[in-house]
């Protein structure tokens, strides 16, 4: 396998992964939970020693999503929160912690819980304002937390800058990089200390797996030394079956992206020009807050999400989102197949507007899905 394959090549390959027994270019499921020893008691093969922390094909996608990234390390758990959760565990009691606001709200209900459990310093910021962020951390911290690009929001903080601030206040910087994917983005080149993706989204992108990667610039630091001993002791692992179809999801991730961003960006610039839609929520945009600093991190793209804010009011959006035809009415994103979310129906609580429908876009093609929300914000 070489180290200069590119992206396409890296996944499309499975980063040189086959079924070594039958040869294969497909590479089998281990289904093993215990390993054989031999009469002197020794493994048989010293990789594997219990299926809790030792799986071949999980560390088949782990090594392919750990060459996409870029990074030094990567680790696989069974869902994107799990993994959150155990980067998280590695804050001490009574620390701090700056977390960006209006992000993925299970992210933050869980943080304020957990930080109220643990007596952690919890500070909520825009992190899309490098000035807000940076006097957030003029007090010490231990770990940043940014979502970029944001869910529902779509804001796109500056990485490098957020990292640059975070270790002057002694902090590590975390990024959920869910909505971008590490085809259109690698925060750890951009100087970011961890990466995280609920991989049951665009890395998977078929919609039939749950599962969730964390991803390290330096497999020494302490904190990823916690980190994967977490993972292994409180047993969050993902099973050989799932990252057998997160693999086979992966191979076709930055072709499906291409299609997914042209279409969107397609979409956003045609929403921006109807009248029945106030605002277009897209880093692909001109016009969006967070153009330029997106122009500069990603590349290839600006992502399959967006979110429109309909003209009128709740009644309004929901009769859109009902009639909607091609767009499945469901929860999740990063799929092959396109979704729209009544947002304020699912999160009530979160303070987005009523107006909102956050649109993942899939492989689907572009005619079909104008013609969809055409119909649908017709009078």
């Amino acid at each position: 396998m070489s180290d200069k394959w590119r992206p396409a090549t890296v996944a499309a390959q499975a980063a040189g992964a086959w079924d070594r027994d039958s040869g294969g270019v497909v590479p089998a499921i281990r289904m093993a939970s215990t390993y054989r020893r031999g009469a002197d008691y020794a493994l048989e093969n010293p990789a594997n020693t219990y299926g809790r922390d030792d799986n071949d094909t999980v560390r088949q996608a782990e090594e392919v999503l750990r060459r996409l990234e870029g990074a030094g390390a990567a680790l696989l758990f069974p869902s994107g929160m799990a993994a959150i959760a155990a980067l998280f565990r590695t804050v001490p009691a009574g620390g701090r912690v700056v977390v960006q606001s209006g992000i993925y709200w299970g992210t933050t209900k869980w943080l304020r819980d957990f930080c109220a459990r643990r007596a952690v310093t919890l500070a909520e910021v825009d992190a899309a304002d490098t000035v807000a962020l940076a006097a957030a951390l003029r007090t010490p911290a231990d770990l940043v937390w940014i979502e970029v690009p944001s869910n529902p929001w779509l804001k796109t903080a500056d990485i490098a800058a957020a990292a640059g601030l975070a270790r002057s206040a002694g902090a590590a910087l975390a990024v959920d990089a869910t909505a971008a994917t590490p085809v259109l983005m690698r925060p750890l080149a951009l100087g970011a200390d961890f990466v995280m993706h609920s991989a049951t989204k665009a890395l998977n992108g078929h919609s039939d797996v749950v599962a969730g990667v964390l991803a390290c610039a330096a497999p020494g630091d302490p904190r990823w030394q916690a980190v994967a001993a977490d993972r292994h002791d409180a047993g969050a692992i993902l099973g050989p079956v799932e990252a057998w179809l997160l693999l086979r999801g992966l191979r076709t991730l930055p072709l499906r992206l291409e299609r997914m961003c042209a279409t969107a960006q397609g979409l956003a610039d045609w929403l921006c020009q109807h009248d029945a839609v106030e605002a277009v929520l897209y880093p692909g945009l001109e016009s969006h807050a967070g153009h330029g600093v997106a122009a500069r991190q990603m590349r290839g793209g600006y992502g399959y999400l967006m979110s429109m804010l309909v003209r009128g009011g709740h009644a309004d959006a929901a009769r859109v989102a009902g009639r909607l035809e091609v767009f499945h009415r469901a929860t999740s994103l990063g799929g092959v197949e396109s979704l729209v979310e009544h947002r304020h129906v699912i999160e009530p609580h979160s303070g987005i507007p009523e107006t909102l429908l956050r649109l993942s876009i899939g492989i689907e093609d572009a005619e079909d899905l104008r013609a969809d929300l055409a119909q649908a914000l017709a009078p």
